[in-house]
């Protein structure tokens, strides 16, 4: 009898078939489960999606909003331009990756195709200038100066130029209204980078970052980007398979951003700029005999402050540059001449970020030091030429002996000694070397006034400047001890190896030569011009130290107030009552009979009538001329002024600040004043009015300055615009050392 099934199926078999079965009925369970996850469970996800898969977005962006000055003047604005782009996409789908679109268009646009080229590559870290840092996706500008008969050529021979537009644009545009730049003050724009699109992809309205979006990265621009860059609109058009458009999936309009009223006045801002300029042109004039050449006057900056607000009327930095370079993508030439050395770095905002010794303008925290020590208001204290301290003479400016003198008088004629002495006897009350809970009158000071800490200006990169205490010393000892001990074991004989041999054996110590040198404000003292004019301001207006601020009011498009930006008390300087009005009065002495006279009373100026304070300062820099500082202020206004390498405190300064006051009171060469010419006689403390339409109304008025004439004019300001770009970077300066001169 056989043993085959009647089936004919043998036990293998069999069980094979039952593992086939097996096999496909998971299949198709893991089949049906996935379809039930793909339909039922995520469907109205993946439906969304296939919907998102034939919408096409296409964005409108918002018209940004205004930069303007106290009284609406527009100092950055928008105009329309034709805008020639180009769509990387579109170019990698060619065969030759687009380069024959891109030289067509070259020769179309006047340009060198290189240089087309060159602005449609993507930027990395290996890839210079001119390049995009923008979206990939987004349409790369290529100029925004294209003609109409230009774009004409482009958009009639589509077959020739695919992926490239041409069409009307809202572009950025620094006006100069009444001459003035203020071009490290405003900021500039770039695009968005793709890793901000994604971070903000699930964000609506204004937080969302879209590829065609441009930000501010710098200045104003930067600081108020919020406010004045308005929502992009988006139409959202239905296509088909084919990417013709067959209908409207909705559409958001756009919505322009809101305007920005600042406290600069474009007249006062024109005016400082100009003077600061004139200032380092004449100090290029005078021969330094301690170098025995022309002063280089190689930089300079320029604050003046509303001394009851801390709102900023105007602020120059030098050497400066044209913002309307960066329009359109900034060239490698000129990019090249910005940054390169030899420009001395235009792009840096010397009022937040230059950094220098403050000289004898530092003699006014000296003073409140020595009082807050205990040193008398009524004392008398020694001026002698010169004093030896730690093995050291320490000279008076060109050995000048004044005997006993009062700190009055002291600050006055800027007798180094007087505060040479105060200092030293300060520093061995402290215990010297080996001081025992020392009470660092000086050092905590200058702290009291503000120094070696931002003062939170609305303005990006501000630098806190330097107060070398005790804390300051060991951080920086713990930092460049080996350095200076390996530079001292050369046994070199220049200075800094001298420098280097002494700081290697007790750098992190509080020696005498640095407690007489930081009475004077020299050593490793540093301060930027807006922490002076800050310090000044409080000195006239009672005590307050604000929190200095440009902007002054959010408005909408159409006028209406958003957002009131209020001055910002942050505290007491620690001159009070009898000890400010005594500072005030010597302040009042420098320009009647002391180190500034020749340049004010002596050179007309009505103090009889408009009473100014000043205090000089002539810093010296190792490795350079001296750096001048000019700090002052009357019952309105803290106007400073410093110029590196540009001389002594009113030589280099004295003739440019006067003017400056002189165009803000209305007062001519011989002292006269004339309320009618007086740019503001009194800060505006109210904001701007517009018309319906949104413009600002500007009122007529003239001016006749020193050698000049400005008017402003009649009509409503209206919005014109650009981007600029600026590079911002804190520089250091040398160390400062040796004597303060007035």
């Amino acid at each position: 009898m056989s043993n085959i099934p009647e089936t004919g199926r043998t036990q293998r078999v069999t069980i094979r078939l039952v593992v086939l079965q097996i096999l496909v009925l998971s299949l198709l369970a893991t089949l049906g489960g996935r379809l039930w996850y793909l339909q039922i469970r995520t469907g109205s996800q993946y439906a969304a999606q296939a919907q998102g898969n034939h919408i096409r977005e296409v964005v409108e962006p918002a018209v940004r909003g205004e930069i303007l000055d106290a009284s609406g003047r527009v100092l950055v604005g928008n105009e329309t331009k034709l805008v020639v782009s180009v769509s990387r996409t579109s170019l990698l789908q060619q065969k030759d990756r687009g380069k024959a679109v891109l030289t067509r268009l070259a020769g179309v646009l006047g340009l060198q195709p290189k240089d087309v080229q060159d602005k449609v590559r993507l930027c990395d870290a290996k890839t210079p200038k001119p390049c995009w840092n923008g979206s990939p996706y987004q349409p790369i500008p290529v100029t925004q100066q294209a003609t109409t008969q230009q774009a004409m050529q482009i958009m009639e021979r589509r077959e020739d130029f695919p992926g490239v537009t041409a069409q009307p644009t809202a572009v950025r545009r620094y006006t100069g209204v009444e001459g003035a730049s203020a071009a490290q003050v405003l900021g500039y724009l770039s695009p968005v980078t793709d890793d901000e699109v994604t971070k903000t992809a699930d964000k609506t309205g204004r937080e969302r970052r879209l590829p065609s979006d441009q930000i501010g990265r710098a200045g104003l621009e930067s600081v108020y980007d919020d406010d004045l860059r308005g929502t992009t609109g988006v139409d959202k058009l239905e296509v088909d398979n084919l990417g013709k458009v067959i209908g409207s999936a909705g559409t958001v309009p756009a919505q322009s951003g809101n305007n920005l009223v600042t406290s600069i006045d474009a007249r006062v801002q024109k005016v400082v700029e100009d003077q600061l300029a004139q200032a380092m042109t004449d100090a290029r004039k005078v021969y330094d005999k301690e170098t025995h050449k022309n002063y280089e006057a190689d930089s300079g900056a320029a604050v003046v402050m509303d001394v009851h607000t801390g709102r900023i009327i105007a602020m120059a930095s030098a050497p400066t540059f044209d913002p309307n370079l960066w329009v359109g993508g900034i060239t490698a030439k000129d990019y090249q001449a910005l940054t390169d050395k030899g420009s001395n770095y235009p792009l840096i905002n010397r009022a937040i970020q230059g950094l220098s010794a403050p000289g004898s303008t530092f003699k006014v925290i000296s003073t409140t030091a020595a009082v807050q020590a205990g040193y008398s208001l009524d004392g008398h204290y020694p001026c002698p030429p010169s004093m030896t301290i730690g093995g050291r003479e320490f000279k008076n400016f060109e050995g000048e002996s004044f005997g006993e003198i009062s700190l009055e008088k002291a600050l006055e004629i800027s007798c180094d000694t007087v505060f040479y002495y105060l200092s030293y006897d300060q520093w061995l009350k402290d215990g010297g070397i080996k001081p025992k809970n020392p009470a660092d009158w000086f050092t905590k000071t200058a702290h009291q006034y503000g120094l070696g800490a931002k003062t939170g200006v609305d303005l990006p990169s501000e630098v806190a400047g330097r107060v070398p205490d005790r804390q300051w010393k060991q951080s920086f000892y713990d930092a460049n001890k080996d350095a200076w001990c390996a530079q001292a074991a050369k046994g070199g004989h220049e200075y800094a190896d001298e420098i280097a041999r002494e700081n290697c054996q007790d750098g992190n110590v509080m020696r005498a030569g640095d407690a007489v040198n930081f009475a004077i404000g020299q050593g490793d003292t540093l301060v930027t011009p807006l922490q002076m004019a800050r310090i000044y301001s409080a000195l006239a207006n009672g005590g307050t130290l604000y929190r200095p601020t440009i902007g002054k009011a959010v408005m909408s498009p159409d006028g209406k107030l958003v957002r009131d930006i209020a001055p910002h008390e942050d505290g007491k300087i620690p001159a009070q009552g009898k000890l400010l009005d005594y500072i005030d009065q010597a302040t009042a002495g420098v320009v009647t009979s002391g180190t500034a006279a020749w340049k004010f009373v002596g050179a007309g100026w009505p103090q009889g009538k408009i009473e100014l304070h000043a205090k000089t300062g002539t810093a010296e820099v190792a490795g350079k001329q001296t750096t001048s500082w000019l700090t002052t202020y009357s019952g309105d206004y803290a106007v400073v002024m410093t110029i590196s390498q540009g001389g002594t405190g009113s030589g280099g300064s004295g003739d440019s600040v006067r003017r400056i006051y002189q165009a803000l009171y209305g007062v001519d060469d011989k002292g006269a004043v004339d309320n009618g010419k007086a740019l503001l006689p009194k800060p505006q403390s109210e904001l701007p009015k517009f018309n319906p339409d949104g413009t600002a109304i500007i009122k007529q008025a003239s001016y006749d300055a020193p050698g000049d004439r400005a008017f402003l004019d009649p009509a409503p300001a209206t919005g014109t615009g650009a981007p600029a770009v600026l590079a911002l970077a804190a520089l250091e300066p040398a160390r400062a050392t040796g004597r303060s001169r007035g």
